[in-house]
């Protein structure tokens, strides 16, 4: 997407390389435990459907095996491949929500932190189930900012303050694009709906750490233009804030991800 669009997080943003390291850090092993736990392995065929960074298609073609596939699909697919794709790994530039799914069926369909920011979510969790093989999985995750909304858990001074006002600034940018906040802990119920079984769900809460750190600094340098385009924010707010996070002044959680699986019957 465009910076003109609903999506305030830009792939072709400077900061999005920082962003999927952090990312990654943080919440690539509760993906990594998830998707083992459902049997993931070798021959399986796998839809990693906006993919964003490499690390996660590059873990899932090494499960994957040469005897399998990962179809790593993004609407912006520089950051997917890595310098060294696996031959096993495919990648596509793809819309989730308006274009066709790639075809299937796949044994394991995955994606993290995408359906929220797609307005056509309803018709996209569709296409994904709709190219699942009978007994193939899906997996959402997604992070539910209105389940936790502080970015500073304690309010102990006024850094943990300008934290938490300028989180409260970024939720208000993304609900005005139609965002939904709450989305995260409606997955299984959505998957149920789908027509999934044996659906399941639990969420992952990050506390502190530098990788909390820095996905926030990577994520207010990427939204800072739009904080002051809204009001929401002023420069020396953003600055200050900025450089609380830099002398290690604050104490930063995420938002829980949930993530939701189900199985085709």
């Amino acid at each position: 997407m465009g910076a003109d669009d609903g999506y305030l997080l830009d792939n072709q943003q400077a900061e999005a390389r920082q962003r999927f390291g952090a990312l990654a850090a943080l919440f690539d092993g509760s993906t990594s435990r998830h998707l083992t736990a459902l049997g993931l392995r070798s021959g399986w065929r796998v839809w990693e459907a906006g993919a964003g960074g490499p690390t996660v298609p590059a873990w899932l073609a090494e499960q994957a095996g040469p005897d399998g596939e990962v179809v790593a699909t993004d609407i912006d697919t520089r950051w997917i491949a890595g310098p060294n794709p696996p031959p096993n790994l495919r990648v596509l530039r793809h819309d989730v929500g308006l274009d066709p799914p790639p075809e299937g069926p796949f044994d394991l369909v995955h994606a993290r932190l995408l359906l929220v920011h797609v307005p056509q979510r309803v018709q996209a969790l569709a296409a994904m189930v709709s190219v699942l093989r009978p007994g193939g999985w899906l997996v959402i995750e997604k992070a539910d900012p209105a389940l936790q909304p502080l970015l500073c858990l304690e309010e102990t001074g006024p850094a943990e303050q300008l934290a938490n006002r300028l989180k409260t600034g970024f939720r208000q940018l993304m609900a005005d694009r139609g965002v939904d906040l709450a989305y995260g802990r409606r997955l299984p119920r959505l998957l149920r709906e789908a027509g999934l079984v044996d659906v399941a769900a639990d969420a992952y809460f990050p506390v502190t750490g530098p990788a909390c750190v820095e996905l926030e600094r990577a994520t207010t340098e990427q939204v800072r233009d739009r904080l002051l385009a809204a009001g929401l924010a002023t420069a020396e707010e953003i600055d200050q804030h900025l450089a609380n996070l830099a002398d290690g002044l604050v104490e930063l959680a995420t938002s829980p991800m949930v993530t939701a699986w189900g199985r085709r019957p």
